[in-house]
């Protein structure tokens, strides 16, 4: 023991007498670590980490099995096999004896209305016993039980997130017994959720909870889905009795899912021998581990977060080696000390604990520094996340983030410390004592010159990754949507959601639109019913009247009802025929406007698509409408997916069109129009909720939350690398330089140039660099393979990228041997003859 404290102090005053080392290497290793540990934190709450509930290891998520199905299925993103009906999920509640409960959860969209102010929010639809289930607590006032889930319409309470009630309310807990307006109608507050808590569906924020039994309250229109077998519209979570396995449970619900299965199948009437194979013998329910929760989005961010902790791993090896060619470099000029200490005595092992004792405390200052690099990174990463501030995601370290941040500075720094001990602790003690220069051609040297070739092949796999990244998010950005997305302002309203009836929701929408075209500044107005660029499509099948599709075609067409000026406002050309106008309304003929995918389609050429006719849906009794135009393709869900065929209507011949999607043309700056909307809309009506005021520039920047993180960073990892990399063959030069001190002297009296000299250090980086290239660019090819899903428009083996890395490499080498190589040509002859 007190050999280690005479160690420790005699590090910390190695460590003094190099500030500039020091620095070097902690800010090296406080990055790699930083960014490592911000990175994993939020791959830790999207991907392992549990919900806080009790007992969350003995949550389920119930998942159906089975393509055969009739009616309505909505998935919200988590997959239409986790849907289920309302009467479904009665009687598996009510009968399934392996759960000690199960839950019902669903999202919507409501306006909430309190001191004349309104505005959307996000509502979890759920089961009277969610909370119980689950085991979360009340922050404030009494959360939801069953008997507030009995009646349809009987019970109109509601409970607030903490964050909601925090933001919104100021955490005042006299809210709790007062009113607020949802959807028109009148809620009240019971209490508040956990602050820990947001849902049972991991991603999702809602603000507010209301029960299942006030669904025609908090989706007008809906209630009919409480007793409808056949809209699959909620998802299920349970909770296991104690000591029962999802495995048990799934066996044990089996004959409970088949009987209830069979009496659906019984009020389908006649059916096909294939469709009852699929529906009732094929058909199986799963019981899925839960303990992470379910969630729509987890897929989404599945691969997008690995790829970026991928990175951050390549940024902590570069990092790793890069302290431990410094920490090389440095131990050249203490080959003497060790070596004195080997003549006085000293054995293996005191070398070893030295070298141990300098790299744990490198690799601790370096962690603690990692701590306060590590939150305003993932802060960062988390506004790429959501530019509206609504996530999920939390940016504070938990206990076990703490330990993984020094488990990994502990580990590196063990590891990059053993990396001289290798070279020192057996040294030539005779020529060392002499401290003769040697003509850097021994192992020693050879060692410094493997890891800086290793260190560029890692900077060379990070910075190909970084350049496909970036070229990626260049062609997203550069993909021809179609039409003109500057000096566009998009919101959205839903009248419905403000006690709007279906008589009045057409005038208010009308009004809107005249309201919004007399703004100044305004030049035209858009509106429809399906949002564009925000990745959300509404398909279905049509009927082309003379057309015979061929065998098994499954050609799916986007509907959405626009206005008259919708073309002219978003900057649409028109192939063929006629846009929209007043005339076409509930009085006129119904018409449509299909776009050129459609076009040629079904017809082959635009020109003869007009004046045909075609209805949504398939069968009989089919409303038929005559093409009068036809448009050129635009994006519509996102960026990435290619147009969709579509099938323009009138909005003024739409029958339901509850929800409006505005887009204004602003010859003057977008951002200046936002104050005039919101002031516009309450002159029309204070309690009408406008959502999301945005350019639309804005609104495609959301959709590319995912790619804008991995483009930063990739360009924040590409440059650190190539600093990295700088640095480390900086390094690795001027030692050697500095060790073929005398053989530079013997070349300068033998008659050798400075050109000569300096194309003798040169030549030594370029090989240095080139070898770690020749190598990492052929393992870049393959394991870019691995990105291909997230990569847009580029190939993993993009001549631009691989070009482009190899100069910047050569360069970032360049500059790097400049400093040794004017040292080397400015030796004094005198002084090298006599370094022996």
């Amino acid at each position: 023991m007190h050999s280690v404290i005479q160690d420790l102090r005699f590090s910390l005053r190695q460590i003094r007498r190099s500030p500039g080392f020091m620095i070097t290497a902690v800010l090296t290793l406080a990055l790699g670590v930083g960014a490592n540990t911000a990175i994993f934190s939020l791959l830790d709450q999207a991907l392992l980490r549990s919900l806080p509930v009790r007992d969350p290891e003995r949550l389920v998520i119930l998942s159906a099995t089975g393509k055969a199905w009739q009616g309505h299925s909505s998935n919200h993103g988590g997959g239409v096999e986790k849907s289920f009906s309302y009467p479904m999920y009665r009687d598996l509640r009510d009968k399934g004896a392996a759960f000690d409960g199960l839950i019902a959860t669903s999202p919507a969209t409501v306006g909430v209305t309190r001191d004349n102010s309104s505005d959307m929010a996000g509502a979890e639809i759920v089961s009277g016993n969610y909370f119980s289930v689950l085991g979360v607590p009340a922050a404030a006032g009494r959360l939801l039980t069953q008997a507030d889930d009995s009646t349809p319409g009987a019970n109109p309470v509601v409970v607030l997130s903490f964050n909601y009630w925090k933001t919104h309310f100021g955490a005042d807990a006299s809210v709790v017994g007062q009113t607020l307006s949802i959807n028109g109608n009148p809620f009240q507050v019971i209490g508040v959720s956990a602050p820990t808590f947001q849902s049972a569906v991991w991603g999702e924020v809602p603000d507010v909870f209301v029960p299942m039994s006030m669904l025609e309250q908090v989706i007008p229109g809906n209630g009919s889905r409480l007793q409808d077998h056949t809209d699959r519209w909620m998802n299920i979570v349970g909770r296991l009795k104690d000591g029962v396995s999802p495995e048990q449970a799934q066996l044990e619900v089996a004959p409970l899912w088949h009987a209830l299965r069979a009496d659906e199948l019984k009020t389908m009437g006649h059916r096909s021998q294939r469709f009852v194979d699929e529906f009732l013998t094929r058909s199986q329910l799963q019981v899925l581990p839960g303990a992470r929760g379910l969630s729509y989005s987890r897929n989404s961010l599945e691969k997008p977060l690995l790829a970026v902790m991928a990175m951050a791993v390549l940024v902590l090896l570069i990092a790793t080696v890069n302290v431990a060619s410094l920490l090389l470099v440095r131990s050249a000029a203490r080959v003497r000390e060790f070596s004195l200490r080997y003549a006085l005595g000293a054995n293996t092992w005191r070398i070893v604990q030295q070298l141990l004792l300098e790299g744990v405390l490198i690799g601790v200052a370096g962690g603690a520094a990692g701590l306060l690099i590590a939150p305003a990174a993932a802060r960062v990463l988390v506004r790429q996340l959501s530019s509206d501030g609504t996530t999920a995601f939390q940016t504070t370290l938990d206990a076990r983030l703490l330990a993984f941040n020094f488990a990994i500075a502990l580990a590196v720094s063990v590891i990059f410390s053993l990396a001289p001990a290798i070279q020192l602790i057996k040294p030539d003690l005779v020529s060392s004592l002499k401290q003769q220069a040697s003509t850097a051609t021994g192992g020693a040297l050879s060692l410094r010159r493997l890891i800086v070739s290793l260190q560029v092949g890692l900077s060379v796999l990070l910075l190909v990754s970084s350049g496909l990244f970036v070229r990626t998010m260049q062609n997203l950005r550069n993909v021809d949507t179609g039409f003109n997305t500057s000096h566009l302002v998009t919101f959205h309203i839903d009248p419905q959601l403000s006690g709007y009836t279906n008589e009045r929701i057409p005038a208010v929408h009308q009004r809107v639109q005249e309201a919004m075209a007399a703004l100044p500044g305004v030049q035209s107005v858009a509106a429809t019913n399906d949002v564009e660029l925000a990745n959300s499509e509404h398909s279905g099948n049509v009927t082309v009247e003379g057309y015979i599709p061929p065998p098994d075609e499954d050609f799916d067409v986007e509907g959405p009802a626009i206005n008259q000026d919708f073309f002219h406002a978003m900057q649409v050309p028109v192939l063929a025929g006629r846009i929209f106008n007043d005339g076409d309304d509930n009085n006129h003929p119904p018409v449509g406007i299909v776009n050129e995918s459609f076009a040629k389609h079904y017809f082959r050429n635009p020109a003869e698509a007009v004046g045909r006719r075609v209805a949504h849906g398939a069968g009989k009794n089919l409303q038929y409408m005559t093409i009068v135009g036809v448009t050129k393709d635009t994006k519509h869900a996102n960026l990435r997916d290619p147009a969709l065929p579509t099938l323009y209507t009138p909005l003024r011949q739409e029958k339901a069109a509850n929800q409006l999607f505005l887009y204004l043309r602003t010859s003057t700056p977008p951002e200046q129009t936002f104050a005039m909307v919101r002031q516009a809309m309450k002159q029309i009506d204070a309690g009408l909720a406008v959502d999301s005021i945005r350019t639309m520039e804005d609104q495609i920047d959301e959709t590319l939350s995912n790619e804008r993180m991995i483009e930063l960073l990739a360009i924040s990892f590409g440059l650190l690398a190539t600093v990295l990399a700088g640095i480390g063959l900086y390094g690795v030069l001027a030692y050697s330089t500095e060790q073929r001190t005398r053989e530079i002297g013997i070349r300068i009296a033998l008659g050798s140039s400075r050109l000569e000299i300096s194309r003798l250090v040169l030549n030594d980086v370029l090989r240095l660099a080139g070898i770690g290239v020749a190598v990492a660019i052929p393992c870049s090819m393959l394991l870019s393979r691995l990105l291909q899903s997230q990569l847009f428009g580029v190939s993993t083996t993009d001549p631009v990228t691989l070009g482009a890395v190899v100069m910047l490499i050569s360069v970032v080498a360049l500059l790097a041997a400049l400093l040794p190589a004017h040292r080397a040509t400015s030796v004094d002859l005198t002084i090298a003859l006599r370094t022996e």
